[in-house]
């Protein structure tokens, strides 16, 4: 019977990825977070929840004792922050699990990377893993994810296999971020469509994320020491996938405009500022959000569906109702 180890409990995805492969017969899930808030959930559906910190090696060696597969999902994931801070949480945390893997025998690493290691700023179409990536990136946490994620790469062996999976914007219940943060600037009227509105992009629900965790752990060998796109295989156009969620909440459509160049420039000067003077807190507005609002985004799977056998279970419509009907009883 596997044993499994899913790190970041408490947050989106590995709470979901705890609580899915707590609910399969023949697996035996270990959850752990530094945070305690699910663990009263998980340990009801069957997860034993271990809560400590990944960057502490003697903690970890316990953690993983015994375990056979390890799904990392743990993250540092605001797109602002402190070097130090991410380079903790992403790199670090990762090296002494990994470590630690190895030690103990893990037969599987299953690294959850991130695909803003493509964004420059610019619009991209049917992004393969085999892109040349921006020379420098976009922000910390994509910097650190993939130094991660090319020490998890660097380390697949016979003895532990590893891979890694890039999932592009998780939507469904219990999402903390996406939804979250486009309701919030709604709800405090700063949200507008930047640029013509038209862009296209990718989405993942959790679902499919979950999906795609379940091929990589039955993959085959030569699967392995790879990096995979993860997406629902359907880009949408951006701000009617906004608008369909905000009028199923009860809510208008976001229908005013700002010219891309001129959301910019503010960007620019909101970050400058926030540098001089609040250097601990994220900007109410960044470059890289104006990217994500503006700009076209899309990613090709084939890798994924050809060496992993992904296919996307939900659709994106399903994904949004998703998570609508979990927001409606929060």
């Amino acid at each position: 019977m596997p044993h499994l180890l899913v790190t970041g409990a408490s947050g989106f995805l590995g709470g979901r990825t705890a609580a899915h492969f707590a609910g399969v017969p023949d697996f035996l899930v270990r959850a752990t977070s530094r945070s305690t808030k699910k663990a009263g959930v998980l340990t009801q559906l069957g997860c034993e929840f271990v809560p400590g910190d990944l960057t502490d090696a003697n903690f970890v060696s316990t953690l993983v004792a015994g375990i056979d597969i390890i799904v990392h999902c743990a993250a540092l994931s605001s797109p602002y922050g402190i070097k130090s801070a991410f380079e903790s949480a992403n790199i670090i945390a990762t090296e002494t699990l990994l470590q630690a893997a190895r030690n103990a025998g893990v037969s599987k690493f299953i690294f959850i990377s991130t695909p803003t290691i493509y964004v420059d700023l610019t619009s991209k179409f049917n992004v393969k893993e085999s892109d040349p990536l921006p020379r420098k990136p976009v922000n910390r946490y994509a910097e650190t994810k993939l130094l991660a994620e090319q020490i998890v790469l660097s380390n697949n062996t016979q003895a532990i296999q590893t891979l890694a999976l890039r999932p592009r914007a998780i939507i469904g219940a219990e999402d903390t971020v996406i939804f979250p943060r486009v309701l919030n600037a709604y709800e405090k009227g700063k949200l507008k469509i930047v640029g013509r509105g038209d862009n296209l992009c990718d989405l993942t629900c959790v679902r499919n994320v979950i999906e795609a965790i379940q091929c990589a752990i039955h993959a085959p060998d030569h699967a392995f020491g790879e990096a995979y796109n993860i997406t629902n295989g359907e880009p949408v156009n951006f701000w009617e996938m906004l608008n369909y969620a905000l009028e199923s909440l009860g809510y208008d459509r976001v229908t005013k405009k700002v010219p891309k160049g001129l959301a910019i420039r503010v960007a620019g000067l909101v970050e400058s500022y926030y540098k001089l003077f609040l250097p601990h807190n994220e900007p109410t507005l960044t470059a890289y959000g104006i990217a994500v609002l503006a700009d076209h985004f899309t990613m090709d799977i084939t890798k994924a569906m050809r060496l992993l056998n992904y296919k996307p279970v939900m659709t994106t419509k399903e994904g949004i109702d998703e998570f609508i009907a979990w927001h409606k009883i929060q």
